[in-house]
């Protein structure tokens, strides 16, 4: 009887761990811990920021249709054109795959939750901040017209002055925290709360495509921080890491953003092959044909 007491008090006490009963139903979601509603929540901000992106390609694509249009000036089509790419990247598709992989990735290895339920929150609501800071730079005197790739000399002060890039800048600073946020919980869940049994051979390749994309935005992304941040303060404190005038070096700025952004490709990528690995031979009724093989390709 005493076990039976004990047992329903610690699922109670499990269950109370993500939603406390006594939050109204928005505070649940905003206060969530729960890897499920996390993921919810994240492919929902994708697909805002998918709207919003895809809202500023029609726009573009209207000014396109006939040589003479002034539906929008040119200073706003190059903003647009920088901030489409940024939302569709940062805004719409890495978090779409980030939330497939809040829903499943834990289910898939038999974990309750992720490793650090907190940080998952922390690391989505860092997501609509970065959105925020991005779409306000359009109210603050004009967004970044550098496209997505923000080049040297190009986007230094010179030829890029307000804010606009300085809060493009802080945008992919936030999105990239909860990149590296997220990539360091699903390593430590992969690796340390898998269910009794399940060695890394009996993984799902929905988690192996997890693992690897992991790696990569931990390894990656704090170069592309480290790149901006040199850009930054290029623009406002004077130095000169890519300003040629001053004996800088631009090319050596497209070095380090593409160390991070090739890489970009498979992180977007990888997850969504690895959900394909998965539905395909659950509704064909075949187990994959080399198992191992696609493993190590991801790898």
């Amino acid at each position: 009887m005493h076990a039976e007491t004990a047992a329903h008090d610690h699922d109670h006490h499990d269950h109370g761990h993500h939603d406390h009963p006594q939050r109204g139903y928005l505070m649940s979601w905003l206060m969530t811990t729960d890897h499920k509603k996390i993921g919810i929540m994240y492919l929902w901000t994708s697909f805002i920021m998918f709207l919003m992106g895809g809202a500023m390609a029609m726009v573009m694509r209207v000014q396109l249709l006939h040589h003479q249009n002034a539906v929008i000036g040119p200073d706003t089509f190059n903003q647009m054109m920088t901030m489409h790419a940024t939302y569709m990247i940062f805004g719409a598709i890495i978090p779409a795959v980030t939330g497939f992989g809040n829903l499943a990735l834990p289910m898939h290895i038999g974990a309750r939750d992720v490793a650090f339920p907190r940080l998952n929150a922390l690391g989505f609501w860092l997501v609509p901040a970065a959105g925020l800071a991005l779409t306000a730079s359009f109210f603050l005197g004009g967004a970044s017209q550098n496209g997505w790739t923000a080049y040297p000399p190009l986007a230094n002060k010179l030829y890029s002055p307000g804010i606009g890039v300085d809060l493009w800048i802080f945008g992919l600073h936030l999105a990239g925290t909860s990149s590296i946020t997220g990539g360091l919980n699903f390593i430590v869940t992969i690796f340390n709360m898998r269910a009794p049994g399940m060695t890394f051979h009996k993984m799902s390749l929905f988690v192996w495509s997890w693992l690897v994309t992991s790696w990569l935005q931990v390894i990656a992304t704090p170069v592309l921080a480290g790149a901006i941040t040199m850009l930054l303060f290029d623009r406002n404190l004077g130095t000169s890491f890519f300003r040629a005038e001053t004996g800088g070096d631009p090319i050596l700025f497209q070095h380090l953003f593409w160390f991070y952004s090739h890489p970009a490709v498979y992180i977007m990528i990888l997850p969504a092959m690895g959900v394909i690995s998965e539905v395909v031979p659950t509704f064909s009724h075949e187990a994959p044909a080399s198992y191992k093989a696609i493993a190590c390709s991801s790898l």
